[in-house]
């Protein structure tokens, strides 16, 4: 998920400037797994340095780490599951599926590093809990706007949900036309032995919000573009161009459903009972 800038960003900290993150993510992970990565992996001086100055703390945490990164991952597989039954429901009920698709992804191992880092947090397992909201993320692409609010009303109702924080980037864009609804939940894991309460961030956005913000977060990542500033401007315009197209097919589909043909409770009930087998396909 996309990392967010903040207020309280500690400017000051730069605890891997000069890292090679991908370099510190193998490392840490070869070691979860029991390989032995520092005879394979051609370390960089300032990456030494840090290993060395953080490998006592590093290996005490390094089995805590892996339990916690589980934690996560079925947290976001039990608000995945929340998604497809919600799109399942409104397949019957009211023959459109919301939802396009779904994606979760577990933030890396260098990325969690570097955030806390950037923000002036330790290097511990309780800052990692209390300061990184995005570990988890799950990603629902819905095809109209009116789906977006729809599907998350209907995700905030559930009383094991519990909302932390909501930024609306759809009705408050980013300067950059960026635009989706984030909302960072908790919900509660059931283990054998423990029940946790667990942080997932949550982003909703239409086909045409995603397909921006998979080009923009591409473009972003080039180096040395030329035009930079012009680029930038040609990017808002097309995030506000999609905006209006997004508006467009959603009165588009209201006025057809308007004037259509509004079917009998039994055209109803037959639509529903012709369509029971697929939904459990």
């Amino acid at each position: 998920m996309e990392d967010r800038k903040d207020k309280n960003e500690n400017p000051d900290v730069h605890i891997t400037e000069g890292l090679d993150t991908d370099q510190i993510d193998r490392w840490i992970q070869g070691n979860i797994d029991g390989t032995n990565p520092t005879a394979m992996i051609p370390l960089s001086g300032n990456t030494v340095t840090f290993l060395h100055n953080h490998a006592l703390k590093i290996a005490e945490t390094l089995v805590a780490y892996k339990e916690m990164m589980m934690m996560y991952a079925c947290a976001m597989k039990e608000i995945r599951t929340k998604f497809e039954v919600l799109d399942m429901e409104f397949k019957v009920r009211y023959r459109r599926n919301p939802i396009n698709s779904i994606n979760t992804r577990l933030k890396k191992t260098a990325s969690i590093i570097e955030k806390l880092a950037r923000y002036g947090n330790d290097l511990s397992l309780d800052a990692l809990e209390l300061h990184i909201s995005d570990i988890a993320g799950v990603r629902v692409v819905c095809s109209y706007i009116d789906d977006i609010y729809r599907l998350a009303d209907a995700l905030l109702k559930q009383d094991d949900i519990t909302l932390i924080a909501k930024k609306d980037y759809i009705a408050n864009p980013k300067e950059n036309g960026y635009r989706s609804l984030h909302l960072i939940v908790t919900v509660p894991v059931f283990f054998a032995d423990q029940k946790r309460e667990m942080k997932v961030e949550v982003q909703i956005r239409t086909i045409a919000m995603d397909f921006w913000a998979s080009l923009e977060h591409q473009l972003k990542y080039k180096q040395a573009v030329p035009n930079e500033t012009a680029i930038i401007a040609d990017l808002k315009a097309c995030a506000d161009v999609i905006s209006a197209t997004d508006e467009k097919m959603l009165g588009i589909r209201q006025e057809i459903e308007a004037i259509g043909d509004k079917p009998t409770e039994e055209d109803i009930l037959l639509e529903k009972l012709s369509r029971i087998d697929e939904q459990f396909q």
